[in-house]
């Protein structure tokens, strides 16, 4: 995500999805100067500094976690230190993809590397993380693609870019949806309504007001017949019949009927799934292996998942035990070893046992 002046937070994401960036609020503090020493795992205690450093952060990506102190943004690395410091002009950082982030300052989008330097000026109304090589970037009022050395590699043509997925980009035109390969070329032409990314070589695609999947062929592998339906993970597409949530696997097979008030994707082998205003999860055949407790539930990532009660968030693991008690107001999902925790506006970063990095 890209590091904004706002707190990260669980979302949805839609069919384009704009790089989210740590951004500063409107009215900018004073410049500030780092003094952040290396730092080392230690469990947090009442003698302790706080462990709390950042005024926002981001999850870890490729080895370095965006962050930001006042008005100033940079980069930790995974011992803790203080590994990239960036212009005090940006005013929004992304996580690193393919060792590029992008950068924003007035509004207008570029990218550096992994060493701090802009690379690809800032140029773009709006700029995506790269993926497969390319990324999706706006210019005026329409949307091409770039390589890594920010090279024009498609055109600004379309109405809405979607990231690279299985070699393919859904993409909008004449307000029909299809799918480009990295040449630029239709490999399935516009024709839907609306579409999603492929993974598992399936597309969700809505014709006329009903949702299916089709191939990389542009074949309608699933007829559609949701109400809604979502990318596949780990097998299992989330599809929709009215206000209950199901999954299906990629032969069409109904594996697991529509009876859940909302659900998540699967991840790790779960999925998180709302039974009237509590959320518990579900395994691969639609058992509910973790009761229905949680006031909310995000998806299993490096073993552990995210869960709130009492507005206060926690980690358990995959048997449903509290491996980090609920102690926090919001948190992220573990990456790389890590996930950034949120207390009184404040944040910090915790490994898998609980254990903060503290300077």
């Amino acid at each position: 995500m890209l590091l904004q002046r706002l707190a990260p937070q669980f979302a949805i994401g839609l069919t384009v999805a704009i790089c989210n960036l740590i951004s500063l609020p409107i009215d900018r503090a004073a410049p500030v100067q780092f003094a952040l020493q290396p730092t080392i795992l230690s469990q947090v205690s009442a003698a302790m500094p706080s462990p709390f450093l950042f005024d926002s952060a981001a999850d870890f990506s490729e080895g370095f976690a965006a962050v930001r102190v006042a008005d100033r943004f940079g980069y930790i690395d995974r011992s803790g230190s203080w590994a990239i410091d960036v212009s005090p002009d940006f005013d929004g950082i992304s996580a690193f993809s393919q060792q590029r982030a992008v950068i924003r300052a007035n509004n207008i989008s570029g990218y550096i590397d992994t060493m701090g330097t802009v690379i690809i000026d800032p140029q773009y109304l709006s700029a995506n993380s790269f993926r497969d090589g390319l990324a999706a970037v706006r210019m005026g009022t329409k949307y091409g693609y770039i390589n890594l050395a920010g090279e024009l590699e498609i055109e600004p043509q379309f109405d809405l870019a979607s990231d690279f997925s299985q070699q393919l980009a859904a993409v909008k035109i004449d307000d029909r949806y299809g799918f480009i390969d990295r040449q630029g070329r239709f490999a399935i032409v516009p024709q839907f309504e609306d579409a999603w990314s492929f993974a598992d070589d399936r597309a969700p695609v809505r014709s006329g007001n009903q949702w299916g999947y089709i191939d990389r062929e542009g074949k309608m592998a699933i007829a559609p017949q949701f109400d809604g339906a979502f990318t596949f993970a780990d097998g299992m597409g989330r599809i929709r019949k009215g206000a209950q949530w199901g999954y299906v696997d990629a032969s069409g097979t109904l594996k697991i009927a529509p009876q859940f008030d909302f659900a998540m994707d699967f991840s790790d082998g779960f999925a998180a799934v709302l039974v009237g205003n509590k959320w518990g999860y579900i395994d691969r055949n639609g058992a509910l292996v973790i009761p229905a407790q949680f006031d909310f539930a995000a998806d299993f990532s490096e073993g552990l998942a995210a869960v709130q009660i009492d507005r206060q968030h926690g980690f358990i693991d995959s048997s449903g035990s509290f491996v980090i008690p609920p102690s926090f107001s919001n948190v992220g999902k573990f990456s790389e070893g890590f996930a950034w925790v949120q207390t009184e506006g404040k944040y910090g970063f915790i490994d898998r046992e609980g254990r903060f990095l503290t300077n």
